[in-house]
């Protein structure tokens, strides 16, 4: 989900009090509590995650905002159910944002199951589409922050929302304290992943000798937050005059540490530090970015799904993502920090090579990089080829 407004750097000085309200947010989602999201011209709302809803919480949600509760999904969710129509019948064809449908109170409104069902494509449907109100409610701008959040906490990007109507809720910030629930603002929420690229630092440093490169460094990247490291695998001394090879290697987990045959990260990542160990010098950066951004629990959601027939693109939608959540932000600014503004990349993606240069990075070639194909990541390999528009 991508916001349809232009998002301004914030002063240096409120990055790590932004950063920190955003992860205290997540670690109480991920907890199944509630949040208050502070959005534009006095707009505030109550948010729960989907995976989270119970009854008793969707009652508490209810009372606590004064107003109807609704259900924010991004618009590829709304669209695999089919829910995508605006009041004049037609198809939504605008994916990149977020649909909310209407959640009635009373014994005809949704249930809990129901609000689980209608983020989970894994789940047994409880739903009825002829119960649901299905005519868009008005996005504001504290759903669109509620499913970014989700995102950020590598949940279903779900979210039940409530706007705050509560009259006494004038000061935000005092009535948030006097019911313990922990304040966010909206822009902090859509800021996140540049601001924690931007302040991104490098905290330490060794010599690490590996099998096919014994003349390794490894760095460690970390924002002002503390939250995720990246790492840079520096392998001989690459030339800050020279384009480097580079290869940027999302984490995973299946791939990289045990050997799954269902993608082939494993020999990527391997084949990477070979071929950078034979050419004399350069870089593998390792992205704290699991399942193209989604998360290994997601991930491990998405290759179910694919057991039923979904190719992995399509599975990542099912789930209500976007076909690939990565930003590459993070890989352009250690980049930079460790004086490398060009580089020859290690990669089949064009889509990488184009992402890579809109950060600031100059790509002076890209590096085919592909592997064998094995009898179970073929399939998956051909759709990143002729859906993905890798080159092989």
């Amino acid at each position: 989900m991508k916001p349809d407004f232009e998002l301004i750097t914030m002063p240096a000085t409120r990055e790590p009090a932004s950063l920190l309200a955003v992860d205290r947010a997540v670690s109480d989602l991920r907890r199944g509590r509630m949040v208050a999201i502070g959005g534009a011209g006095g707009e505030a709302a109550l948010a729960l995650t989907a995976e989270a809803a119970t009854p008793e919480l969707l009652a508490e949600l209810s009372a606590k905002s004064g107003s109807d509760p609704v259900l924010a999904i991004t618009a590829r969710r709304a669209a695999v159910l089919d829910l995508t129509l605006d009041r004049a019948g037609r198809r939504g064809e605008d994916l990149a944002g977020v649909f909310t449908i209407a959640i009635p109170t009373g014994p005809a409104g949704l249930t809990a199951e129901m609000v689980f069902d209608l983020a989970d494509p894994l789940s047994e449907p409880a739903v009825e589409k002829g119960r649901l109100s299905i005519n868009p409610v008005t996005v504001h701008g504290c759903h669109s922050a509620a499913v970014a959040l989700a995102k950020l906490a590598r949940l279903l990007p779900a979210s039940v929302t409530a706007l705050l109507a509560d009259p006494e809720a004038d000061d935000l910030a005092a009535w948030t304290t006097r019911h313990d629930i922990l304040l966010v603002d909206a822009g902090d929420i859509f800021q996140y992943e540049r601001t924690a690229a931007r302040t991104l630092s490098a905290v330490s440093e060794a010599r690490v000798p590996l099998a096919d490169a014994e003349n390794t460094r490894i760095i460690a990247f970390r924002p002002v937050d503390g939250g995720l490291e990246h790492l840079a695998i520096v392998i001989g001394e690459p030339d800050p005059d020279q384009p480097v090879l580079t290869r940027l290697h999302s984490e995973c987990f299946t791939g990289d540490l045990l050997g799954s045959l269902r993608c082939d990260c494993g020999d990527q990542l391997r084949g990477a530090i070979g071929e950078i160990s034979r050419a004399g010098s350069g870089v593998l950066l390792y992205l704290a970015q699991e399942g193209r951004g989604i998360g290994l629990v997601n991930k491990l959601r998405a290759y179910e799904l694919q057991d039923r027939g979904f190719d992995t693109l399509d599975a990542n939608e099912q789930l209500g993502f976007d076909a690939d959540e990565r930003v590459y932000l993070p890989a352009a600014c250690m980049l930079r920090q460790m004086g490398y503004s060009r580089v020859r990349l290690m990669t089949n993606n064009p889509a990488k090579v184009s992402a890579l240069a809109a950060c600031g990075v100059g790509v002076e070639s890209r590096v085919p990089h592909a592997f064998p194909a094995n009898k179970h990541n073929e399939t998956y390999l051909r759709t990143k080829a002729g859906r993905g528009g890798h080159l092989f």
